[in-house]
């Protein structure tokens, strides 16, 4: 499986790099791009099957890539993920209506944002493990455990 991180913050690449691999996607390839243009470049050279983006971004905006990829027929059934900090219901619902597949807001839990991929992308979320809101794994009695294989 191939990931796209896009957002303007390196650090925030680097939190949501970590979200995937505690929820599971450890194998996955995962692409970084700074910005929606930055991004559109790389896709188009190797085309990726989830991508996650900030919506406030210079050069591109996530908005804006976002009406890029379900524009483009070789790019549109590319499952997008956007990641914002707005929590605005409206803005929310226009995302949606332009072919997100759903709007994550900040801060992300890897416990979130695994839930969130269990119910719409096959492939390494249906062996999730169960972790709760610091993404830290559950013991089968419900209580934090260990990360032993790290």
């Amino acid at each position: 499986m191939r990931i796209a991180i896009v957002d303007d913050s390196a650090t925030a690449r680097m939190f949501i790099r970590r979200c995937l691999e505690i929820a599971g996607f450890r194998e996955a390839e995962i692409i970084e791009a700074e910005n929606g243009r930055n991004a559109l470049e790389q896709i188009r050279q190797a085309p990726v099957d989830l991508l996650l983006t900030d919506l406030t971004m210079p050069v591109m905006d996530g908005t804006t890539l976002l009406k890029w990829i379900k524009a483009n027929p070789k790019l549109a059934a590319i499952p997008v993920l956007v990641v914002s900090s707005a929590g605005n219901p409206a803005k929310e619902q226009e995302l949606l209506g332009l072919g997100a597949m759903a709007v994550l807001n900040k801060p992300v839990s890897p416990a979130r944002l695994s839930a969130l991929l269990q119910d719409l992308i096959p492939g390494p979320s249906q062996t999730f493990e169960e972790h709760n809101e610091d993404g830290d794994r559950k013991s089968s009695n419900g209580q934090p455990g260990g990360w032993d294989d790290e």
